[in-house]
């Protein structure tokens, strides 16, 4: 009996760690330029004295979805879409550089570029781009950042900066907090990609498909209840085992 509920108990706890990926997933599929975890569930043997007949299910990352999401259309010359593969490198609250495909930019009261939940958007000097007083602010398709200034009666742009675009190995990166990317490897940064390009005007849609996250949830649920069953008919079991003996 004892085997059986660990076994039971086991899987109830990895499926709910499953069912908070999903849940986190879900509630993300509307966020710009996010990208869904994964989870993998394998059975690992427990080892110890005597033989090995316990089999547990044990939940592990899975990494990251890297498939690139929907580009919608929205007229706004501060959103920006990667082109293809590619992130976009912005600092966190930290001051340290991460990577990210949210490119819903805008000017800060400081007169930082930033995007949509407040990082930094880092130039090719590899500081934040600060944005002048500006009548007019255009971003071409490999990232250079041109204004307009105020105040001047000409309608020649002049550049600023440009936004640094890169395209490190989807294998040396991981995820962190709020969505962001890094390099797995501590300190270090990725260089500049003159090969990434971005579609001004547009911004990239999260890649979790909200159809199959719903399926998912209902069978995590399903496979949940199972395991409670389960585990209420051993109760059952051994009580009637006690009563007979």
């Amino acid at each position: 009996m004892n085997r059986s509920l660990y076994v039971m108990t086991s899987g109830s706890s990895q499926l709910m760690t499953a069912m908070a990926v999903n849940t986190n997933n879900l509630a993300n599929a509307s966020t710009t330029g996010f990208r869904q975890d994964l989870i993998k569930v394998s059975s690992e043997a427990v080892t110890g004295p005597g033989l090995p007949t316990r089999i547990y299910a044990q939940a592990k990352s899975g990494g990251v979805d890297f498939t690139n999401g929907p580009i919608k259309q929205t007229g706004n010359s501060l959103d920006i879409a990667i082109k293809g593969d590619g992130w976009i490198a912005v600092q966190n609250e930290e001051g340290k550089e991460g990577y990210t495909r949210a490119g819903d930019l805008r000017v800060s009261a400081e007169g930082l570029l930033t995007n949509g939940v407040g990082h930094k958007v880092i130039g090719n000097n590899s500081g934040p781009i600060a944005i002048p007083p500006a009548k007019k602010i255009n971003i071409a398709d490999d990232g250079t950042i041109s204004i307009l200034p105020l105040g001047q009666q000409n309608t020649n742009m002049v550049v600023i900066d440009r936004i640094k675009l890169t395209k490190p190995e989807e294998n040396q990166m991981v995820k962190g907090n709020a969505g962001m990317m890094y390099l797995k490897n501590e300190g270090e940064v990725a260089p500049p990609d003159a090969n990434v390009k971005i579609v001004s005007g547009a911004l990239e849609g999260s890649n979790v498909s909200t159809i199959t996250t719903l399926v998912n949830m209902i069978q995590y649920q399903r496979q949940y209840e199972i395991q409670n069953k389960m585990m209420k008919n051993i109760k059952e079991n051994d009580t009637q085992s006690s009563q007979l003996l």
